[in-house]
């Protein structure tokens, strides 16, 4: 990731808490703070307990974004220190996502009766996932990222193929995910988001399994 986008990452990060400061005086007195499955309001406080949640993910999401960025540093792995640049646009995502959720937290807060779209977050994660699947084929050999299954780590061969394979699989179903989700209630939006991430890591870890298997009875 270039020096610009490195840069920018820490606007987008912070640009929540500058729009709540731009439209805190247009907040009502009691904003919604928590919403139902289907995007309703159904709980509401004061601006104060408004601005403690927006500090606490905003504050989270730093956190985040430090530790997947740094986290290739303390990796044992001697190829480890090649996932920067993957983990640090990995991260820039992360951190644009959260953002947009504290983000659409306040204007959902200030508007009262406009509805929190879980579609659109869930399509958001669905985006996340693709991209997480563009990166994960050249993704090398480490304790903190992609699929560490126990196999795959012992044989670079496996965690190739096995990342080759889930990369494929994030991708195309990332991007499948977050055009459903944008089109089905709520609740159907939940059961497949949560049903298709299931699959896209189960699939890739049963292959490595049997990639496992295979080599170890042709070894015998």
């Amino acid at each position: 990731m270039n020096t610009i986008l490195k840069k920018v990452i820490w606007l987008i990060m912070v640009a929540p808490a500058i729009y709540l400061a731009f439209v805190w005086n247009q907040l009502p007195k009691k904003v919604a703070i928590h919403f139902d499955l289907q995007g309703n309001p159904d709980r509401y406080g004061s601006k104060t307990e408004l601005l403690t949640t927006c500090i606490v993910l905003i504050v989270m999401n730093v956190i985040v974004y430090l530790v997947l960025t740094n986290i290739y540093r303390i990796d044992p792995k001697k190829n480890a220190s090649e996932n920067k640049n993957r983990l640090h646009s990995i991260a820039f995502a992360v951190a644009a996502l959260l953002s947009a959720v504290v983000w659409m937290v306040i204007y959902s807060s200030m508007q009262g009766k406009i509805k929190f779209s879980t579609g659109l977050i869930f399509s958001g994660v669905g985006i996340l996932l693709a991209v997480v699947g563009n990166y994960l084929p050249n993704m090398k050999p480490n304790y903190f990222a992609g699929l560490r299954l126990p196999w795959a780590l012992e044989s670079e061969e496996n965690w190739r193929r096995t990342h080759r394979l889930a990369g494929k699989l994030f991708f195309a179903g990332g991007i499948l995910l977050a055009v459903i989700c944008l089109f089905t209630p709520p609740v159907a939006s939940i059961i497949l988001f949560f049903t298709g991430t299931l699959i896209m890591i189960a699939v890739p870890c049963f292959y490595s399994y049997r990639l496992y298997k295979r080599g170890k009875l042709t070894k015998e």
